[in-house]
């Protein structure tokens, strides 16, 4: 579509121009729709993070997730030769959702780590290891339990299959690169307000 507005751009003459229509016409829609509803995703999810943490700054390092899952789906759909269709559009939503809670299981115990006095590193040393197993059973659980679609087995296979091909690239990476990026931005980020916290003059009393 964008190779045809450019062509028509370039060859056609004043006042001519190029109208899509039929499946082309229904992407356009489509793609538009999706957009909404994806930042629509993302913003919902930012407002239940903050009242959960009650932070505006700890939801953004949760949500550090998200660009890392949609990496991963777009990269498998891909390497499968599948297209960024409506469908595969659809997993790449759920994966707003789905890859969320690894970062929530990492955050939450971090807090009420450093809310027992540890600090910032310590607190992360604690809850990494003791967050790893279930990060690693509730991904693997959805993986497996999308492989026979992503395999193409059973009725509605054209459809299924770039969703779950999207989820589970989705899944994989976003497992693998959050057990690393979401413990190093938390400590960058909860460091350095410590720090700044602690630098600050204490109030002198009344």
């Amino acid at each position: 579509m964008d190779v045809v507005k450019r062509s028509a751009a370039e060859l056609l003459p004043t006042g001519y121009q190029v109208k899509l229509i039929g499946q082309a016409e229904e992407f356009g829609k489509t793609q538009k729709y999706m957009s909404f509803t994806f930042a629509l995703a993302l913003t919902l999810l930012y407002m239940v993070l903050a009242s959960q943490f009650n932070s505006f700054v700890q939801p953004f390092i949760v949500m550090l997730a998200q660009p890392l899952a949609i990496v991963g789906g777009v990269a498998a759909l891909w390497a499968t030769g599948h297209t960024l269709n409506i469908y595969s559009m659809i997993g790449l939503v759920l994966l707003i959702g789905l890859v969320a809670k690894n970062s929530i299981l990492l955050v939450d115990l971090t807090n009420q780590r450093r809310a027992e006095g540890l600090p910032v590193d310590t607190a992360l040393r604690n809850a990494c290891p003791v967050r790893m197993r279930p990060v690693l059973m509730t991904s693997a659980t959805v993986i497996l339990a999308l492989a026979p679609a992503a395999l193409g087995f059973g009725a509605g296979n054209e459809t299924n299959q770039p969703l779950a091909i999207a989820v589970i690239g989705g899944m994989v990476s976003s497992t693998l690169l959050t057990l690393v990026v979401v413990p190093a931005v938390y400590s960058l980020v909860e460091g350095w307000r410590e720090r700044r916290r602690k630098a600050q003059p204490a109030a002198l009393p009344d």
